[in-house]
């Protein structure tokens, strides 16, 4: 049912003061009240429980044409944007009580790899000529952000071919230096898979996989990175070991030799990020395990010894390599981190003893 004539969808005031309190979602699910996803944690946006016909109501004032495969199939994504605000990732989904929804927060406006205070190490990454790149992490750790920070300066930096595939389309990239082709699963493609197939075909250099899922479209995106085409795709993992052994084991057994040889051949990184709370509790901080190609590195892949692998990025510090604990370390050490925060992620807790005071409490910075 579309909102009286002139007046903008209900969702879109909710949306508003998502954006203007930047949290990062907005959360309706029929028998609960507005949430928002603020700093981390879920905070009611009102006080009014949202029945089914009322939600499914509100839904359909802003889907439009989407409700229809909603109604269908029982979830659907897409994006929804309000002009001069902001873009969303939207989840339309059913639970026992009725309809559900997330929506997601897309600046308008991408942040560079400086805004985000990257470390050096994901800047080179925009300059690589080829292979493939992994950004991991959980739903909610800032993947599309990296990425599109990283995309905007292969944008500002090269004249090149970038191809995105995504689902939905998030950020929408400006003209600048390079030809821009950005597709949607669902309106330009069919799958992640077939979409692929297309893209090697129009003289790409880059390629950014919104989600590798299956194992096809994680072989064909391998077949591009030994092309020469720099991938850029993402994995649900929180590790560059548990990323690597999540690639080699989608695919049968009997094909894994042959998918350690080619990620051995075409891996050029792989950036596991967390978002952790600030300790002032004024956002959120971005934090890396990053792990860069080298030699060693392919021996280890080909070899199946994934377990070297945290070896492998303590020995390349020196160009930028750092451990998931190495991270988080210099977070709780510089004051940005709570200890409490990292004592259940990190896997070398003796370490972080020296935060404590003598009676066991977090202290002040060794």
């Amino acid at each position: 049912m579309p909102p009286p004539t002139g007046q903008p969808p209900q969702i879109d005031r909710w949306l508003r003061e998502l954006v203007q309190r930047k949290a990062s979602d907005l959360h309706l699910a029929a028998g609960r009240p507005p949430l928002l996803r603020l700093d981390g944690s879920l905070v009611a946006l009102a006080p009014t429980v949202l029945d089914a016909p009322r939600l499914t109501q509100i839904l359909a004032e802003m889907a439009g044409h989407h409700m229809s495969p909603f109604e269908e199939n029982g979830d659907h994504d897409f994006a929804y944007s309000i002009a001069g605000l902001a873009r969303f990732r939207v989840n339309f989904f059913r639970q026992e009580n009725g309809p559900g929804a997330v929506m997601r927060v897309i600046p308008e406006k991408i942040l560079t790899l400086d805004d985000l205070g990257a470390p050096p190490a994901l800047h080179r990454l925009a300059d690589l000529a080829g292979g493939l790149v992994l950004v991991t992490g959980p739903t909610g750790s800032g993947k599309s952000t990296t990425m599109a920070a990283v995309i905007d300066a292969i944008n500002t930096k090269y004249s090149r071919h970038i191809i995105t595939i995504e689902d939905p389309l998030e950020f929408v990239h400006p003209r600048k230096k390079s030809l821009l082709s950005q597709r949607e699963i669902g309106q330009h493609a069919r799958s992640f898979a077939e979409a692929l197939k297309s893209a090697v075909r129009e003289d790409p250099d880059v390629l950014l996989v919104g989600e590798m899922r299956d194992r096809e479209t994680i072989a064909l995106a391998l077949a591009a990175a030994e092309m020469g085409i720099l991938v850029f795709g993402t994995l649900h993992t929180n590790s560059a070991a548990k990323t690597i052994a999540r690639v080699v084991d989608a695919f049968p057994e009997e094909e894994q030799p042959q998918a350690r040889a080619s990620l051995a051949e075409s891996l050029g990184g792989v950036v596991a990020q967390l978002l952790m709370p600030r300790k002032e509790g004024k956002g959120r901080l971005a934090v890396h395990e990053i792990l860069l190609r080298t030699s060693a590195l392919s021996n280890l892949i080909r070899e199946g010894n994934t377990s070297m692998i945290a070896n492998a990025i303590q020995a390349g510090k020196s160009q930028g390599m750092q451990t998931m604990d190495d991270a988080l370390f210099a977070a709780v050490k510089d004051g940005k981190v709570a200890l409490e925060a990292v004592t259940d992620i990190v896997v070398d807790k003796k370490r972080f003893e020296a935060f404590k005071d003598p009676h066991g409490e977090p202290g002040p910075a060794a």
